[in-house]
């Protein structure tokens, strides 16, 4: 499995905010994540990541079980397995586009400048390497967000909203180029998401509720 969670459970204090949450993603696979505002999907998106910590069950990654890693083991591990993809891009305004693609590659001791030629090419940003993020377009922005995510050919990635900022137009158009680029790469890909157009598309839809993850 890419990615397994077993009996997840957050808390804030005396609140709540999800708990019983289990869930097993195959390598490949396409699953949405759904649930009203406030029930904690970007929160478990980021226990998926190990960028958050959790208060009982477990999170495991290609086999690893990202609770007995310290920061260091998990930020290398997100480095090698996964890629993510955020609602507002986090591109670095001073690097340029190619830069911003380049960067996961750059952290693993591993620069191809021809493969991130090759990504920009495929998710259509294929000319605008040596732009700036200012000089892009909602929509080019967050492709270039895909091409950095998915550079280092992650086994796992994780999408937090990736179209919630962009028309529907747009944000179709993202979603290609999402789909393709994971498809093509063989990466399990989990999207936490409002848009009912964009959960059509999965594989499998979840919802998260207060207590547990359901079909």
């Amino acid at each position: 499995m890419s990615l397994v969670v077993d009996a997840l459970g957050k808390r804030y204090g005396d609140s709540t905010v999800f708990s019983n949450v289990s869930l097993r993603v195959a390598p490949g696979e396409f699953v949405a994540i759904v649930g009203e505002s406030g029930v904690g999907k970007s929160t478990l998106l980021n226990c998926m990541a190990g960028l958050d910590s959790w208060d009982s069950g477990s999170v495991h990654i290609a086999g690893t079980n990202l609770g007995t890693l310290d920061n260091d083991a998990r930020a290398l591990l997100r480095r090698q397995q996964v890629g993510f993809v955020f609602q507002a891009f986090h591109v670095l305004p001073h690097l340029d586009v190619a830069q911003n693609v380049a960067l996961p590659l750059m952290l693993l001791g591993q620069q191809d400048d021809a493969r991130v030629q090759d990504l920009l090419t495929e998710v259509g940003l294929g000319g605008l390497g040596a732009r700036l993020p200012q000089q892009l377009s909602g929509g080019q922005l967050q492709r270039v967000a895909i091409a950095r995510a998915l550079v280092h050919r992650p086994a796992l990635l994780l999408a937090d909203e990736p179209t919630g900022n962009l028309d529907p137009t747009t944000a179709a158009k993202v979603m290609d180029a999402l789909l393709a680029q994971t498809r093509a790469q063989g990466a399990a890909l989990v999207l936490v998401t409002h848009s009912q157009a964009a959960a059509a598309r999965a594989d499998r839809i979840l919802q998260l509720r207060a207590d547990g993850i359901f079909e």
